[in-house]
Parts: structure tokens; sequence; C-alpha cells
């Protein structure tokens, strides 16, 4: 059968759906599951002989763009639908392809999780992670999700660009990604300055700084001129090479972003600072160890679900987390690695 699973972005959501999709594709290599997303994000998806990668790329409030996608999937034959977004565009989509009695399932969104982050009241046991939610949408096909998934295959095209662009490895490869959407969910400059200048003068480490936009990317390549060992690969890297490189690291430093998606999906260990959000409410990257989760236990967290640019307080009180417990774990997770 072939199953068309859609979910156009963004990066951390569909860099979840990786460690579902690719169980299921190998633990039912005779169905064929078709993946709608935007081009940039295709390489989480490489590798697996039954994963179609199908590119989405059109502007989101145009009827023209969707009539595009909806004839690019009309020409396939398609057996069910997984809606693992479930906004206005996917439920067009699934109205449109949909055939009589074709089987559709669509994610839990949990709505009701925006009300716990905002209310006094908070819950003591976490709410399901994104991955479980996404295998109830499966399971409700008939399809059943495991906890097989390690890390996507070796893409030897990408580990070889790697190779030649940063040569090979000595001593210790630690990648820092310092900046996420939302201003309660990043650290602080001058804090992330103190990691990395403390981390840049270990014996035997380099030190690649990870970022996404103009901003972030003017910035780190600003950071890695003035401590030693320190290369940005902030806007450098497509994102194939950018996951090959994660692969040869030894730990990751990263907040409560995408970055710890991806470092997952190459099986490499993250220590993630978590401020205003709070992995209670099921955005914990695949297979990532709590002990390398940091966080304050105060009373105002989580005060939203993703993130936001303002705090009630006014103090971001959130983000006062000592340097040394970070550079600690990172440390150590460098002896037992």
């Amino acid at each position: 059968m072939n199953y068309l699973v859609l979910r156009f972005h963004s990066l951390g959501n569909v860099a979840m759906t990786v460690p579902v999709i690719a169980s299921l594709a190998t633990r039912y290599p005779e169905h064929r599951f078709m993946v709608v997303a935007q081009k940039r994000l295709q390489d989480m998806f490489a590798g697996y002989a039954n994963i179609e990668f199908v590119e989405v790329n059109f502007d989101w409030g145009k009827w023209e763009g969707m009539k595009k996608i909806y004839y690019t999937l009309k020409q396939k034959s398609i057996d069910g639908i997984i809606d693992l977004q479930d906004d206005f565009h996917t439920r067009m989509l699934r109205w449109m392809l949909r055939k009589r009695h074709m089987p559709v399932s669509v994610f839990e969104k949990e709505r009701w999780k925006k009300f716990l982050a905002y209310s006094f009241m908070k819950r003591k046991s976490p709410l399901l992670t994104e991955f479980e939610r996404y295998s109830n949408a499966f399971a409700a096909v008939g399809l059943q999700a495991d906890e097989s998934f390690r890390h996507i295959p070796v893409h030897l095209d990408y580990a070889e660009e790697c190779q030649r662009l940063f040569g090979d490895k000595h001593g210790y490869w630690i990648g820092i990604a310092p900046f996420a959407k939302y201003k309660s969910n990043v650290l602080g400059v001058r804090k992330t300055k103190e990691i990395i200048a403390h981390l840049a003068h270990r014996k035997d480490t380099h030190i690649f700084l990870f970022g996404a936009n103009k901003i972030e990317c003017e910035r780190l390549k600003q950071w890695a001129t003035i401590y030693p060992n320190t290369t940005s690969v902030a806007g450098q890297l497509s994102l194939g090479i950018e996951l090959e490189l994660m692969r040869r690291l030894d730990i990751m430093l990263c907040m409560d972003s995408a970055n710890q998606h991806l470092a997952s999906l190459v099986g490499l260990r993250c220590v993630s600072v978590w401020c205003a959000t709070h992995p209670i409410l099921g955005f914990k990257a695949w297979k990532q160890e709590e002990q390398n989760i940091i966080q304050l236990p105060i009373a105002c967290r989580p005060c939203r679900v993703h993130g936001t640019n303002h705090c009630r307080y006014g103090n971001f009180s959130c983000q006062d987390i000592d340097t040394n417990m970070i550079i600690e774990r990172i440390e150590n997770n460098l002896v037992t690695k």
C-alpha cells in the first residue's frame, strides 16, 4: 500500500517525524511512504528505499499553489493519508485527495496543552511526546511504529564532502547551537560566550557553531574570529552536509530548538538547555538522556509551549542558569563517551 504522509514544516517538527516514519519503513518494507514536505528537508529521509519524498513549494495563501501540489499528488497511487500537521492546507489536500473507503488519520494536537502552560496548576505527569502522537496517527490505519530507530543512514556523497571541508578529526569536536526562534529559549549572549571561551581553550578541542538566519550567521561568524579553534558553519552548509558533520561530533550543546532533533537523527548526544519551555510538554528529542537536560525548577515554567519574546515578570529568570553547570555536563559527557 502507498501511504501519503503530510508534514510540510517546520524543521524541528519534520525532524521529529523521522524516527517514526523510518521505523515504519523498516518494519513494513512492502508499503511505500510518500512524505510531503518542503524541499530543504529532503535529506532527512534519504537512504530508505520505500520512502519517497514529494516536494511542496508554494505560497501558503495562494489557491494556485494548492492546485499545483494537488495535481502532483493526484498522479500518484494513494491508499491512505496520514496528516501529521492538521492545518488549513493539509485539510484541503485531504478533502481533495480522499477517495471512498480510503483510510485517513489525523494526529492529535492536544491543544489544551497551551492551557497547561499558561495555568498555575502545573501537571506533574508529562504529556504524550510528539513521537507518541505521530505513532498513534499511524496506528489508526493499522501501522505500528516501534523504537528501533537509531540514526539515519550515512549519505556517502555528503560524508565525502564533509571530509573535504573539515579534514580528519583530531581530539574532540563539539557543536554549539546557541540560538532559538524565541528570546525566551535562548541562554543569552554573555553566558553563551563564556561557554564558548572555556571550551575553545581546551586542549585538542574544536568548536563548531551552528545557526540559521542572517543575524545568527553574522554573529557566529564574528565569534569564530574571536575564539581559537572555533569554526562557524552557520549558513554555510546544506542540511545533508550539516547532518554528516553532526555525525562526526562528540557532543552538541543546544537550546530547545530544531538542532536537538537534528542531532538525534544522527545519534549525536545532546546537552539541551530549556529556559521558558519544558520537556513535560512533549518536545524532548529522540532518545536523549534525561541527565543531559538542563533547566531551572522555577514556578513560572513553562510559561509557553514553544517560547515567547516577552516575560510576564520582565526578567527572564528562567535563563539564570549557571554556565559552570553546563560546562561540567559537557565535559562529563566527553569523558564517558
